[in-house]
């Protein structure tokens, strides 16, 4: 289903998409491009290597011509060791060229209303609270939870979808949800 994105200005026309396999090399050049090379060495990349998206939650933007300019994925993950399920928000990225243009904040909107509409009970991520407080994200209730690998604490946020999803959650964030599946092995004769 395509939704048109709200724009600051009204510049040439945008879309949002569900993401599907034929986006990944866009996708991934646009990450680089947004990101740069450090982006696969941080914690939350500890917790997407090898997994697919939450079901339903993998979103891009395209423009005019088709071409994918903003991203955002949604991730399973678990509260700690056997505790309760939650979302991973990230990565967002939007191509510098449209950086203030409104693609990134529709983005969030949409992955927020969606995760909600899909019954999840909260979602976390690690970035700037002055950016993502907007939609409602705050380290308020993150204090007992951890990353696996270095972050910086006070960037760990949470949303609760769910009035009191993160009551007692404590732990470090556990990979959950579908795994990739393995390319199968060719042999030469």
């Amino acid at each position: 289903m395509e939704m048109p994105v709200e724009m600051v200005n009204h510049s040439p026309a945008f879309v949002m998409v569900a993401e599907t396999a034929a986006d990944e090399a866009a996708r991934e050049a646009l990450l680089d491009r947004a990101m740069g090379p450090k982006r696969r060495k941080k914690s939350s990349e500890k917790l997407r290597r090898g997994r697919r998206p939450s079901e339903g939650l993998a979103f891009v933007v395209r423009d005019a011509s088709g071409a994918v300019v903003g991203t955002v994925r949604l991730w399973d993950v678990r509260l700690g060791e056997g505790g309760r399920a939650a979302l991973l928000l990230g990565p967002l990225a939007v191509d510098p060229a449209l950086k203030n243009a409104g693609i990134g904040s529709a983005l969030m909107r949409h992955a927020v209303a969606e995760a909600a509409r899909l019954g999840h009970g909260a979602i976390l991520l690690v970035g700037d609270a002055p950016y993502y407080g907007r939609f409602g994200f705050s380290a308020a209730k993150t204090g007992a939870l951890a990353m696996p690998g270095p972050y910086e604490r006070h960037r760990l946020l949470a949303l609760e979808l769910t009035e009191g999803a993160l009551d007692g959650a404590q732990g470090t964030l556990r990979a959950a949800g579908r795994k990739l599946k393995a390319l199968p092995l060719t042999f030469a004769a």
